[in-house]
């Protein structure tokens, strides 16, 4: 053999293969697990800030949009000028062209972020008080004349479509003395006041005759729910007014609008009207984000009342008279208030499902370190230093995690439009920073030290040094303490402001800190019930139980990593489940609160009693178990105090049979009670012919109207009968009026005990059928049947975006920790695979069968899954235990506009949430074990009984 050929002058000669590039030639395999493991898990960590920015977003805009028009709106107004000011200069003030000029001025000076929606804005001249209508011919109810607001409102054609005549004009220079002008009114109140076109409407003037206002047209809106016609409902359409009265039934009047022509508003000012020049700045809620929250609160509270409304009161603007109203900032606030009660329990569930995501990504690390122990224990014995060896390792899965973090920002970027790049970038960033340092740091602190090849790590034999006891008696306490501070703290956050930071980061990681704790605890006490079994394991006359132990004993004492990913994925698993099923269930019980019962029936109109036949016919409805006939009587007086004060609105009384409304506030919930606390007096509530003021009724009452009435007989003044009651038992709800104050007695000692509302109840209880057969008792006039239904409620209660946004992270946190547990129990196994394999080869060559093969390494993972689910089902347990009291689930059920109120909906634990996520980690620990048997059965053991096979 020759020498070898020199190299080339200039050309160093290549020596070794590129290292990362052999690396992943070598094992493409590992290198792409690794790869889908970082991009799921850099998507999973981009997405969450995403996500939550964005549903805030959509929870803010959806706040703004669906608000009644009346609140949500701008209104900068002010009144006429008056008397002192000269005619011709109160006449220009009301004209369209000064209003239109005001109007650009006030949406161009707007600070940032309110911005105003130019579609949904009006402006106009209106009068602030309502102007009878004196014309014999118009409708008047209980001989009370309509009372008509006269509206000079810009942009009618373009809010509107012409039904029949012309829109209104102003002929002329319309003035003060003008004695008719031109209006259009709505198809609906043509219909109702008996309008049509060219009548003419007569309203008082001051000073002068009446005005005359002829209608020329009929229009019907192009959109209803538009603020142009919403924040005044009568412009659209007209409405039956109660006049506060003492009469029984009280009158009622027509209030309608009359729409003028911008340039007749001067009209206005020679009527009893008080004329007013009003702007509603409709905001724009597209470009608003949850960022923008705050400042819209503080730009929204200066125009009210700082250094904005001083601006639009400049003579330039509108004047200084001008006023701002608006419920915008009551909107914003409710907003805010509901993000402060949802990111304290959302972010919960990002750091359970962050840790769990951090703990697989160092065990995946530590498994690729344990598989290549050979190779860097020869490196570093061929004197390789710690740098150079981490240094290449950190190359080599930079290679791998760098692109795979930049494709899961990539996919989070797509797939949650409209929220901020920075914290998604940063989340993925670290994603991608741990999955390349856990590798290297991991083999680094390894091979710190050459050791002794073959030593055993067992958790039985292992004696952790005294470093290892001190720092895990150093996290112990630390995780302690910070569950006593958390303890008593509740979850109130740093205030409750609203702002963006304000969530306690330390009730949120209440999983990891008690999970933290568990791992700790079990590793420790994990030993010990292997040491007591293995014993008299031994003394069976099967090999399975004792080798099972003992495998199970040899397990690798690095093993609470595994364990604490179980552990915080079950806890966070059973904590978003119990927080799903505790949002179902405020749910639920709002629903019972808004009927009652399963289905309500009551009467509404001027005699409001049940028709005879309506309980028979309900009772023979389909799906009907029981039926309730109750008497409601509204607004029944209370006795005077000691102070001489009466209650203004009274309280709600309920007449009831005792016995079978027990059974039903049993049933419900609602104020359970025993039928005897309402035992009858007798007499039917009469004496003499006549009504028996005198006698004492035993009653149930809510805490408040026990509170007024006192333990002793007070007076009761009703259409139900007159007569005493003592408070016989205190309830604070009660199914025939739930939610409110209530005087609740024994229908037989009224003297009118005619029921007026049937509570019925039933499992399948069939809807349709039930309105079908009270349709047919509520034609009277003015005798209408109301049904509802408690699953038409229950279905009323939807999400708003915030809500939806909470629950949807919910759902992914418990799908990611599902799949986070899978992948550390396969890491966990897969890193001892190989040596059990050899085991159970070597086993069968000593008549092992292929049954025992799989009973042994069932039975060897068992104890280590049966901790972890044991261990997961109590740490959930406790972690829900531990914030129950401070965590209220009526922001996550309900909105702030909700018709029904719960007093309160505290966190539970939910069985099944606690039990399926541990069934769930022993199947498929079980699952593993038959797969590794099976596989094994199939290679054979020829591979695994090499010689020299250090395993």
């Amino acid at each position: 053999m020759g020498a070898p050929a020199p190299a080339r002058e200039g050309r160093p000669v290549r020596i070794v293969a590129p290292w990362v590039r052999t690396r992943l030639r070598t094992a493409p395999g590992g290198a792409a697990a690794m790869a889908v493991l970082v991009v799921l898990t850099a998507y999973l960590a981009a997405a969450f800030p995403r996500s939550v920015d964005a549903y805030e977003t959509n929870g803010l805009r959806h706040d703004i949009r669906t608000a009644v028009a009346a609140e949500s709106v701008l209104e900068v107004s002010m009144r006429a000028p008056g008397p002192r000011v000269p005619q011709a200069d109160r006449e220009e003030a009301l004209r369209g062209a000064w209003v239109a000029r005001a109007q650009g001025k006030i949406t161009g000076s707007l600070p940032a972020p309110v911005r105003a929606d130019e579609g949904g804005s009006a402006y106009g001249v209106r009068t602030s008080q309502p102007v009878e209508g004196t014309d014999a011919w118009l409708p008047a109810p209980d001989n009370l004349p309509p009372m008509l607001t006269l509206a000079a409102q810009a942009g009618l054609d373009r809010h509107s479509t012409l039904r029949e005549g012309r829109l209104p004009r102003a002929e002329g220079a319309v003035t003060e003395r003008t004695g008719e002008v031109e209006a259009a009114v709505t198809a609906a109140t043509a219909k109702s006041l008996g309008i049509k076109v060219g009548s003419v409407v007569h309203v008082p003037g001051v000073d002068r005759d009446e005005l005359g206002v002829r209608i020329t047209g009929i229009v019907v809106p192009r959109n209803p729910t538009n603020s142009y016609w919403a924040v005044e409902p009568t412009l659209g359409s007209p409405a039956l007014v109660t006049k506060p009265s003492r009469d029984l039934p009280p009158p009622r009047y027509w209030r309608a609008s009359l729409l003028l022509a911008p340039d007749a508003a001067p009209a206005l000012l020679g009527t009893t009207g008080e004329p007013q020049v009003y702007w509603r700045i409709a905001p724009d809620a597209g470009a608003l984000t949850a960022r923008d929250a705050p400042g819209l609160a503080s730009r929204v509270a200066s125009l009210e009342n700082g250094p904005e409304l001083t601006r639009l009161r400049a003579p330039t603007v509108v004047g200084p008279s001008a006023v701002v109203a608006t419920g915008l900032d009551e909107i914003v606030a409710a907003h805010r208030s509901m993000r402060s009660a949802i990111a304290p329990v959302v972010t919960v569930a990002a750091l359970g499902i962050g840790a769990v995501a951090a703990v697989v990504l160092v065990m995946a690390g530590s498994l690729l370190a344990v598989r290549r122990q050979a190779e860097l224990a020869l490196l570093r014995s061929r004197g390789g230093s710690l740098r150079a060896i981490g240094g290449r390792l950190l190359a080599e899965t930079a290679v791998i995690a760098v692109p795979a973090t930049a494709v899961g920002l990539l996919l989070a970027v797509l797939t949650v439009p409209e929220a901020r790049l920075l914290p998604a970038v940063a989340a993925a960033g670290c994603a991608g920073l741990l999955a390349c340092a856990a590798l290297p740091v991991r083999a680094v602190v390894r091979h710190r030290r050459p050791r002794p090849h073959g030593g055993r790590e067992d958790l039985v034999r292992a004696r952790p040094s005294r470093r290892r006891t001190i720092a895990e008696l150093t996290l112990l306490a630390l995780a302690i303490g910070a569950v006593l501070a958390l303890r008593r703290r509740g979850t109130g956050g740093s205030g409750g402001s609203g702002a963006v930071d304000d969530v306690d980061y330390l009730v949120s990681s209440a999983p990891i800190l008690v999970g933290l704790i568990a791992a700790l605890v079990l590793v420790r006490l994990y030993p010990l019930p292997l040491r007591f079994a293995g014993r008299p394991a031994g003394r069976l006359r099967g090999a399975v139980g004792f080798l099972s132990l003992a495998r199970a004993g040899r397990a690798a004492s690095s093993g609470a990593l595994p364990l604490l990913a179980l552990l915080i994925a079950l806890t966070t698993a059973a904590f978003g489940g119990s927080v799903l099923a505790g949002i179902d269930g405020a749910r639920e019980r709002a629903a019972v609160l808004a009927t009652g019962a399963d289905a309500r029936i009551s009467v509404v109109g001027s005699s409001p009693v049940l028709p005879d036949g309506l309980a028979a016919a309900v009772r023979g409805s389909a799906g009907v178990g029981e039926v309730t006939a109750i008497r409601v009587e509204y607004g029944v007086p209370l006795p005077s105090d000691a102070k001489g004060f009466r209650t203004a609105l009274g309280v709600t009384m309920i007449g009831v049979e005792p016995k079978a409304y027990a059974r039903l506030a049993r049933q419900t919930g609602l104020g359970e009670f025993p039928a005897d606390a309402l035992r009858s007096v007798g007499g039917g509530g009469v004496r003499d012919g006549g009504s028996d003021a005198g006698r004492v009724l035993p009653a149930i009452a809510s805490p408040a109207v026990a509170e007024r009435l006192g333990d002793q007989p007070r007076d009761i003044q009703s259409a139900a009968g007159d007569f005493k009651v003592r408070v016989a038992e205190i309830r604070a709800n009660t199914p025939g009026a739930p939610g409110s104050d209530y005087l609740l007695v024994n229908a037989a000692d009224l003297t009118q005990r005619a029921p007026t509302t049937l509570l019925v109840t039933g499992g399948k209880l069939d809807g349709d059928a039930l309105r079908r057969a009270v349709a047919g008792f509520g034609t009277g006039p003015g005798n209408g049947l109301t049904v509802k239904l408690w699953s038409d409620e229950r279905k009323a209660f939807v999400n708003t975006p915030m809500q939806e946004g909470a629950e949807r992270i919910y759902a992914a946190a418990i799908a990611a920790g599902a799949g986070y547990a899978l992948l550390a129990l396969l890491l966990s196994l897969s890193q001892t695979a190989p040596e059990r394999l050899t085991l159970l080869a070597r086993l069968r060559t000593m008549g092992l069968t292929r049954r025992q093969g799989r009973q042994l390494l069932g039975l060897e993972v068992l104890p280590q899954a049966l901790l972890a689910a044991v261990g997961g089902a109590f740490v959930g347990w406790a972690t829900i235990v531990l914030l129950a009291p401070g965590v209220d689930l009526v922001r996550l059920a309900l909105t702030a506009t909700s018709d029904v109120t719960l007093d309160g909906a505290p966190l539970q634990a939910d069985p099944w949430s606690l039990v399926l996520p541990a069934v769930g980690v022993l199947a498929l620990a079980s699952a593993v074990s038959v797969v590794q048997a099976w596989w094994a059965g199939r290679q054979g053991s020829i591979n695994e009984l090499r010689a020299g096979d250090s395993r």
